[in-house]
């Protein structure tokens, strides 16, 4: 099978949506499939076996180093004529992928788009109203010219069929669970993080405005606590004076960022607008039991009493208390972590990635908009 994929972000930008293209473009490559991939800006004009074509784009006001891409549905469907593909994959499109959408069915080609980033929640988080129904009328412009749309949780496929989406299946992500295990823990990092013997509570993603961070600080103070914040991003700065006796680790990769994860002795994750969150899934299966929000994707991953504890959106003392409880009760915490790796390890992304065939290979036999079960 030929497929075209088109992300909206892609290396050296390292976001959930480049890292889930990679991942995709690893396993087709394993399964025998040709891949192209289309992605804004410069940088890698390879990966995984699969050429990229890298489309004209413009740094995203406030936030540089992301690129919006710029190509026009005539140039997709000239890409798209030179690979003939047999499918079109779409992640997370919102600009770009409305081009490619649109020329893939000028072309007659079947198309699944993945819905990954809540454009909606961010415009509501910064009361935007209005904006939030735009974000609305593009992504149903989006995806109801898509053949499937796959959802990475149960949340956001709710979201997305009560905004009048059509054609929505469940497709969540998969986890390296080599990669993020327990026995990556680190003693020599933790004594120097948590030199008296803290409990190290950490957050692994993106400082943005948008994940909320700011509400970390109803974790000040906690006696015995160590926070730590593994990532970058613009909201760094603000963040360090917000959060003063925070350890800021910034952006870590390969075994640097196994053993930072495996380190924490609980995980935090305050943001409400998380398709599915990714971050959390990693604490998971690296043995670390995780607190979040009661919010979008994270519902499907932390079961409460069992690998974690979920809190009421906005109810900063709940959160607090549930850390509380975690960092001065041994037992209670190592229950929880004895739940956090068996709840998720079994989503390999193979077992993820032969989903993803089968959902592929469905699009292109039955030709494309039929209505297809959820």
């Amino acid at each position: 099978m030929r497929t075209a994929l088109v992300t909206e972000s892609f290396l050296p930008h390292v976001n959930g949506v480049s890292n889930s293209v990679c991942r995709v473009l690893e396993h087709l490559e394993r399964r025998g499939h040709e891949a192209l991939l289309v992605a804004p800006g410069a940088g890698p004009e390879s990966y995984a076996g699969a050429p990229v074509v890298r489309a004209a784009s413009v740094p995203l006001p406030g936030y540089g180093q992301v690129r919006v891409g710029l190509a026009g549905a005539l140039w997709f469907a000239d890409v798209l004529r030179r690979h003939r593909p047999d499918v079109v994959y779409l992640a997370s499109p919102f600009v770009l992928g409305l081009s490619a959408a649109k020329a893939a069915e000028r072309l007659h080609l079947p198309t699944v788009a993945v819905y990954q980033t809540d454009m909606a929640g961010f415009a509501e988080r910064y009361h935007l109203g209005a904006a939030r129904r735009v974000v609305w009328r593009r992504i149903r412009e989006i995806h109801g010219r898509a053949s499937l749309t796959l959802a990475p949780s149960r949340p956001a496929l709710r979201m997305l069929v009560d905004n009048g989406v059509p054609r929505v299946a469940l497709w969540r992500r998969g986890v390296d669970g080599e990669r993020f295990h327990p026995h990556h823990r680190d003693d020599a990092l933790r004594r120097r993080l948590a030199p008296d013997g803290q409990v190290l509570v950490g957050y692994l993603g993106r400082l943005a405005p948008e994940k909320q961070l700011s509400d970390l600080s109803a974790l000040s103070r906690l006696p015995g606590v160590r926070l730590v914040l593994i990532g970058d991003g613009p909201d760094r700065r603000r963040l360090q004076s917000v959060l003063p006796e925070a350890a800021f680790l910034g952006f870590l990769s390969n075994e640097a960022l196994s053993r930072a994860v495996a380190s924490l002795d609980v995980a935090v994750h305050p943001g409400e607008h998380e398709t599915f969150c990714q971050s959390v899934q990693e604490a998971l299966v690296s043995g670390v039991p995780v607190v979040a929000v009661r919010a979008g994707g994270p519902t499907d991953l932390v079961r409460p009493g069992v690998n974690g504890e979920l809190y009421r959106p906005g109810d900063l003392s709940a959160f607090r208390q549930h850390v509380a409880r975690l960092s001065h009760d041994a037992d209670h915490r190592m229950r929880l972590s004895e739940g956090a790796r068996p709840s998720v390890v079994a989503r390999t992304w193979t077992s993820l990635g032969d989903d993803l065939i089968e959902h592929l290979h469905r699009v292109r036999h039955t030709g494309g908009r039929q209505a297809l079960a959820a």
